[in-house]
């Protein structure tokens, strides 16, 4: 008798894909080492800097006002605490949570796949769906989970976030099929709490998610296992409302955030397109189930997505993964299941078109996404042919300027790089590099910078800003705004990327 997945049609592309997984993973690995620095990792970088400062007071982890934030999650503080034990770096312990992150990932894949099928191939398949069917041009956002974002935002928490909801997920469909006790599903609860407070944009996800699974539950749940349901969805709630270190429903009014998310709803076709060939799989499913738990997640989640770029709720677009990761392990169970299906039970169109179609959309998002290989390979190291691959380009590092500035001072400057790279060493900036629902005064300290470096603000104007915030350290670019050269007020320490002069506060 042959057993499904170890026929001789099924070997050849069962190996293939392993390989491409294992390069994959070899590649995410020297990730997690060179640690490549764009987006938020300066944030989180930071967050882990007031957390090892003062592990119960941390303050805000950009500028120096004692505030809440929501980035003091259970995760970054088991963090700084095993940064504490071990007397690790920050960046250290970055890549110990890209590592972390990577595992969480990987396995949750793999347990989530398996409660759709058994065909052997199907988890390597979605891992290399799951990384690679997106579009022909790179994209990055934190909680996506695609090969470049990946590369880009491992150390996030919302990588560590993601991993804890596919195997929420996969936890989820076996507890409501076995009929697991209360206990189990309490269990379920907290971890769905936990979620939450990592990465609360990755909690909605899981919620979405839950929703779906428990609508396309099949057998049914009884009353019983509602029950257990119930409980276990109290202490989701229950848990993000006792976690002291921030309030959980200020979150809710996000409005803030809208307009740094609607990026989110640009060049779809571009970002995504590849995904199409998942949308397929998911209506051959369909076809076969009209309770398909990845269709019903698939279309709330697109129809959440949708109202939120109609609307103007430019946030909401954070569902995207919910949409993203069904039609990827719709795709990958199709595929795996008509190659490994006998002749006498799979139709001959079938055991070609899907997997060839599948394996060319792969190589197509592996084409996208080449220009990763640059985050830890030398150019001349890369085949010529991806050597000018799309990439989106590293950040320029300030640790010449950091280790000029005492710990915990405050530096003024408006340029984009430096106000998200400075908190990660320790130094705070006058106005927060990001949106914050706990800085009351956050618009008062982007005005003081603006009119600093406006050109027609007085001298006496600017050392009021200088004193009002404790400013010893001025960043700023030798281009006619701030101080005229030769200020007294100010002398020279360092040069800076992109032509920025770090200059010491000598006078207020």
């Amino acid at each position: 008798m042959r057993v499904p997945g170890h026929g001789p049609g099924a070997r050849l592309p069962h190996r293939t894909a392993v390989a491409a997984v294992v390069l994959l993973a070899v590649l995410l690995l020297l990730m997690v080492v060179r640690l490549p620095w764009s987006g938020d990792l300066g944030m989180h970088a930071a967050v882990l800097e007031r957390l090892r400062t003062d592990l119960l007071h941390p303050g805000n982890p950009l500028v120096d006002a004692d505030t809440a934030s929501p980035y003091y999650s259970p995760w970054t503080v088991a963090l700084a605490l095993v940064a504490g034990a071990t007397g690790w770096g920050t960046f250290g312990v970055l890549r110990l949570a890209g590592l972390a992150g990577l595992v969480a990932l990987g396995t949750g894949i793999a347990a989530f796949v398996r409660t759709f099928t058994r065909a052997r191939t199907a988890v390597p398949l979605a891992l290399l769906c799951f990384l690679l069917l997106y579009g022909t041009v790179p994209f990055a956002w934190s909680g996506m989970p695609g090969l470049t974002s990946l590369s880009l935002t491992l150390a996030y928490p919302s990588t560590m976030a993601l991993g804890l909801t596919l195997h929420l997920w996969a936890l989820l469909r076996r507890a409501v099929r076995d009929g697991w006790g209360l206990m189990p599903f309490l269990g379920l609860g907290a971890l769905l709490g936990l979620v939450l407070l990592v990465h609360q944009f990755t909690g909605a996800v899981a919620v979405l998610g839950t929703v779906a699974l428990l609508l396309g539950a099949r057998p049914w749940p009884d009353r019983t296992v509602w029950r257990r349901l119930t409980a276990g969805g109290g202490v989701a709630l229950v848990l993000p409302l006792c976690w002291p270190y921030y309030s959980f429903l200020a979150l809710l009014d996000g409005g803030l955030l809208d307009a740094v998310h609607r990026h989110l709803y640009a060049h779809l076709p571009a970002r995504f397109g590849l995904l199409a060939v998942g949308a397929v799989a998911l209506g051959m499913r369909w076809r076969r189930d009209r309770r398909d738990p990845l269709v019903l997640m698939f279309v709330l989640a697109s129809a959440v997505f949708a109202v939120g770029g109609l609307s103007g709720h430019y946030a909401w677009g954070r569902v995207l993964p919910a949409v993203l990761i069904p039609p990827q392990i719709a795709l990958a169970a199709e595929a795996a299941g008509a190659l490994e299906k006998s002749r006498a039970t799979a139709g001959a169109r079938l055991r070609r078109v899907v997997p060839a179609v599948t394996a060319i959309a792969l190589a197509a998002g592996a084409w996208g996404q080449a220009g990763t290989l640059t985050y830890v390979l030398h150019r001349q190291a890369i085949p010529p042919g991806l050597r000018h691959a799309r990439v989106i380009a590293l950040w320029p590092g300030f640790d010449r300027v950091a280790r000029r500035v005492p710990r915990g001072a405050t530096v003024l400057t408006a340029d984009y790089y430096a106000l998200r790279s400075l908190p990660a060493y320790g130094r705070y900036t006058v106005a927060p590099a990001y949106p914050d629902l706990f800085l009351p005064d956050e618009e008062r300290r982007r005005q003081a910078v603006r009119r600093y470096f406006t050109p027609t603000t007085s001298r006496a104007e600017r050392l009021g800003i200088l004193k009002e915030y404790g400013v010893r350290w001025v960043l700023q670019k030798n281009d006619g705004t701030g101080p005229p050269p030769g200020d007294p007020a100010l002398r020279p320490v360092a040069q800076g990327p992109g032509g920025l002069t770090l200059m010491e506060v000598v006078a207020r």
